[in-house]
Order: structure tokens, then sequence, then C-alpha cells
């Protein structure tokens, strides 16, 4: 399992599984103009990670690998003995769990089937069972459009900055679904600072920035409606 595992990603980071880019969207070249605005310091990150070195797909930055590069994760692996002591047992049985961060335009009932007959054509002479899990498709809304803009107006007045567009890693599928179904998009404006441990023990939010945030939400009302 091990062996078939490490051939999903290849020398140069990306997804060994063919067919896996066919349907990616490029990064418009005003895309990775904003993301390049974001701060980012290499050495800060590798120490917030706890790594020495960073790996990822050739031809993007850390950041564009966060947050617009599909991704194949490996989330927990399950075999032998891992009690107290030793044991000289062999494994009669091994498991993994895989989740796939998806990008615009992938399709992810597609992306299920491509990794699981690669996974099977990758198997030794051994028995492998495949199990799916739930699947949602990836959602953006373009960054220079009518309300896109509108929104960036509100967020400036409110805030006293001009506003970085930046594509985020998230798992929210009932924003596709109401693109697709109801044919309306959905602006996600993030008012959370990098160090508010979003999900995690000790979140909070900046009173400053909540203020800040409601002036921004009174705002696109207008905005919005002078964009319609």
């Amino acid at each position: 399992l091990s062996k078939l595992l490490a051939q999903m990603i290849d020398k140069n980071g990306c997804i060994a599984v063919p067919g896996f880019y066919d349907d990616v969207a490029k990064l418009s070249a005003y895309e990775r103009k904003q993301m390049a605005r974001v701060p980012f310091s290499e050495a800060k990150y590798k120490k917030l990670l706890g790594v020495k070195a960073l790996f990822g797909e050739k031809g993007f930055t850390p950041n564009e690998h966060r947050a617009a590069r599909p991704t194949f994760e490996i989330n927990g692996l399950i075999s032998g003995y891992q009690g107290e002591g030793s044991k000289t047992i062999v494994p009669s049985h091994a498991s993994a769990k895989i989740t796939m961060r998806l990008v615009p335009h992938q399709d992810a009932a597609k992306i299920l089937r491509l990794v699981a007959r690669h996974l099977k054509s990758l198997c030794p002479p051994t028995r492998m069972t495949v199990e799916l899990g739930h699947v949602a498709d990836p959602y953006i809304v373009s960054p220079t459009g009518r309300l896109a803009k509108a929104a960036l107006k509100s967020l400036k007045s409110a805030f006293s900055h001009e506003p970085v567009l930046l594509r985020e890693g998230g798992s929210i599928p009932i924003v596709e679904h109401f693109a697709r179904i109801l044919k309306v998009d959905t602006y996600l404006l993030g008012l959370a600072l990098p160090d508010d441990n979003l999900h995690s023990p000790n979140e909070k939010m900046d009173l400053e920035v909540f203020t800040r945030g409601i002036q921004m939400s009174a705002n696109l009302w207008t905005d919005f409606a002078e964009a319609s």
C-alpha cells in the first residue's frame, strides 16, 4: 500500500493520475498578480509548518499551491500492530483514507473514477477494495465581473485599503449548488486575520475587523444595486 500511494505524486509534485489535470482551469495572469500581492515569507511559513523545505508542483508559488492547485492527500494509514512493545507480525491488511481538493473546472465524480482506476492499475496481485466517499464540485466566481468589482469597492470603502483577491481551498459545497441550480453567484468576502485560528482552539475575531465588516455589509447593498 505504501509503494502504491508513493506512486501517486511524481518527482515534480504533480498528481500522476492519467487525465487528472485535463479540465483544470488555468490561473489567469490577473489572478497570479493578485496572489503575488499577498504578504508571504517562505521562512515563516516553513517555521509555522515545522518543515525544513517546501515541496509542491513545479511552476507555482507556495500560495498558488495552497489555494489554487488540485491536491492529493493521504489523511491516514492503518496497518499492523501499534501497541506498546514489539511484535514480529506481518500485517494481513492495510487501509488508507484519501481526499483530493479540486479546482475549477474539475468534475468530482470523474476524478473519483480516474483515481480509483489508477489505483487498481498499480495494485500488485492481491485484493484491493476502493470505497468512494462523498464529493463536492469546485466553485469559482469571476474576479473581474461587475458584482465582484462592487464587492471590492465595499471592502475598500470599509477598510481604507486596496483589497487583495485570492482563491481559497475550502469546503462549502452549497455555493456550487446555488450557482448550478439557482443560477446565482456567491461572494465570499473574508474578514479573518492570519492569526485568528479558524476552526481551531482559541479561535477569535478582531473587534475592529468585526466593526468594519458591519460597515462593509451595509455598503454592499448600495454597491451591488448600482452594479446590477
